[in-house]
């Protein structure tokens, strides 16, 4: 099987420049891929002189139009039907495509990927989930981060089912363990949002762990943890900042002295073992779920090396065939979710 995917070439903070070195390098690295290139054939051209015997394996579509890292959603939405992101989208949805990735303006990828491929049957929003590392080798994978800022408890639901249908498909997990993360493991406690989601998860035939609390998260204490975007995306660029804080800690001690760099010199192998671990760059790429087409958001800001593992994503959610698989997931639970959406106006 021949994996096709749909490249933003203009999205993040650097484009071309990033994008395109990640795609070839993704492609020396996957023979069973196809990258399809969206972009100004005038700075991604030229990046594509390199590609030698992967060119065949590469094709760019001409568009002059990109959506800006702070255009609103309804601009790109509406104003831009060009842009290189839409086009990206539009091939998933076309079928010429198997998955798109883009580092764009995560407001505007949600908007115009909802628009163009519409959500699963039952699932009233989208969430963008991702993988963390835990302290027992492995990853958790956590959502929403950022895309539902005010959640339901029913939308918290919909988000377990995906992150499960996930977690199931990409880690071959038949049942993950699902956690509902919360100011207390105790019943009791949280919101009135959180405490309707855990009776929601608890009557159905999902893996539900429990409550879990923010140190959960890296414990691996559940395969899923499950939050509304507010909360998630706090947490992660929590995490992100204190990874580059421990990173810029640990130089500094080994810098302080003579003595400090000789000892520098000998913990090398570590160190560079404890940077890999904490890299955030191995850990980018969002997946959009609940949508009928994979989506990837890649970080903004994201280098060659961490464009690529977006990339990568992406190649994974389509060859495990995460959407075939979300759908047949949901399956068993979309009437219950339709009747609490029915029953509940705040999930409108």
């Amino acid at each position: 099987m021949t994996v096709r995917i749909a490249i933003d070439a203009m999205g993040g903070d650097h484009g071309p420049p990033v994008t395109v070195p990640a795609a070839l390098s993704f492609l020396r690295a996957q023979a069973d891929s196809r990258l399809l290139l969206v972009g100004r054939g005038g700075e991604v051209e030229p990046l594509l002189a390199s590609a030698g015997e992967l060119k065949p394996r590469v094709e760019l579509l001409h568009t002059d139009e990109v959506v800006a890292m702070d255009d609103p959603p309804a601009v790109a939405l509406r104003g831009k039907r060009n842009s290189s992101m839409r086009l990206a989208i539009n091939l998933v949805k076309e079928g010429k495509a198997d998955a798109c990735v883009s580092a764009g303006n995560t407001g505007a990828l949600m908007a115009i990927s909802r628009f163009v491929l519409k959500t699963l049957d039952g699932i009233d929003r989208p969430a963008i989930a991702t993988v963390l590392p835990n302290i027992k080798g492995g990853v958790t994978t956590m959502l929403d981060l950022g895309a539902n800022v005010d959640c339901s408890a029913e939308h918290l639901f919909e988000f377990a089912i995906l992150g499960a249908a996930l977690v199931a498909a990409v880690q071959e997990k038949e049942q993950p363990s699902i956690g509902l993360l919360n100011v207390g493991e105790e019943v009791i406690k949280g919101n009135d949002v959180v405490k309707r989601a855990g009776e929601l998860l608890r009557a159905s035939s999902l893996n539900f762990h429990g409550n879990v609390e923010g140190d959960d998260i890296y414990k691996g204490t559940t395969d899923v943890i499950v939050c509304d975007g507010f909360v998630g995306n706090v947490a992660l660029k929590t995490s992100e900042g204190l990874a580059q804080m421990l990173g810029t800690m640990v130089r500094e001690e080994f810098t302080r002295s003579p003595l400090a760099k000789v000892a520098a010199v000998l913990a090398y192998p570590v160190l560079k073992r404890f940077r890999r671990r904490l890299d955030h760059r191995r850990y980018n790429g969002a997946s959009l779920l609940g949508l009928r087409g994979i989506v990837i958001k890649s970080h903004g800001a994201a280098d060659a090396l961490a464009f690529e593992n977006a990339i990568a994503v992406g190649y994974e959610a389509a060859r495990h065939h995460l959407l075939e698989r979300t759908v047949a997931a949901m399956q068993p639970f979309v009437e219950q979710l339709e009747r609490e959406q029915r029953r509940s106006p705040a999930a409108a």
